[in-house]
């Protein structure tokens, strides 16, 4: 009997059947593709890392370069000589810090729980580097990073990223132009811990000073650089109890 597949019946019959095939298909390919996904994650936060303490494969004023996948791990074996753990009072290693997720952290200690706050310590040319992720909200969804410091607090390097910002807008926060802007300047106003504001009406646009905890704001994107002058700021609150005992 010929089957009439001008009926409604048919038509659900048919979208029900192909829904659990293709979704059967997906969930057997991200299965199989997890630990892939899992090892492109990782490789992407120690390339970011690295990037904030200055270690990436830059080669004009405009280019932003990461250490390869095929090298990452090395590299940052290499500069990265110490991952930390603070959780409340207690400090202790991990050689997988690097994998916390800061969000999940966050969440915990807006509901008044303790996070696990991982830092990263790095090595180059002699000099020392405080490496601490960062976690907030821009216009349009999550923006996050890293930023590198030195004993005195001075910024070494910084990495931005976003899940969802504006292109040619707010989404600049990851070019290079933006993000060295920040090298030089101080997280400390006096002894208080300020982070560094995005200034819109900065009186400074080409950062020449370096002691006003200000870079220029981007055009156009206000709201996202809002967004990552709180992320430094609150970053930078959870970190203090640490930071106060590496200042010189």
């Amino acid at each position: 009997m010929a089957i009439n597949t001008e009926k409604n019946v048919y038509t659900v019959f048919f979208a029900v059947v192909m829904v659990i095939i293709v979704g059967s298909v997906l969930a057997f390919l991200a299965s199989g593709l997890s630990g892939r996904i899992k090892e492109n994650e990782r490789f992407e936060k120690q390339q970011n890392i690295l990037y904030a303490m200055g270690v990436h494969e830059n080669e004009d004023e405009g280019s932003v370069n990461f250490i390869p996948t095929d090298r990452v791990e090395e590299e940052f074996s290499k500069f990265i000589t110490q991952q930390l753990v603070i959780n409340g009072g207690e400090i202790t290693e991990d050689d997988e810090a690097f994998l916390i997720d800061l969000k999940k952290e966050l969440a915990i200690a807006k509901d008044g729980g303790t996070p696990r706050l991982p830092v990263f310590i790095g090595e180059k040319d002699g000099k020392k580097y405080y490496i601490l992720p960062m976690y907030g909200k821009g216009l349009w969804d999550a923006i996050w990073g890293f930023i590198s410091l030195n004993e005195d607090m001075v910024v070494q390097g910084v990495y931005f990223d976003h899940k969802g910002e504006t292109p040619g807008l707010g989404a600049n926060i990851k070019m290079r132009y933006f993000m060295d802007d920040f090298i030089g300047e101080s997280i400390l106003d006096g002894n208080r811990y300020t982070g560094i504001a995005v200034a819109k009406g900065n009186n400074d646009p080409v950062n020449e000073i370096k002691d006003d905890n200000e870079v220029d704001a981007l055009a156009g994107a206000t709201i996202t650089g809002n967004g990552v002058s709180a992320m430094i700021r609150e970053s930078v609150n959870l970190y203090r109890n640490y930071l106060e005992t590496i200042r010189q």
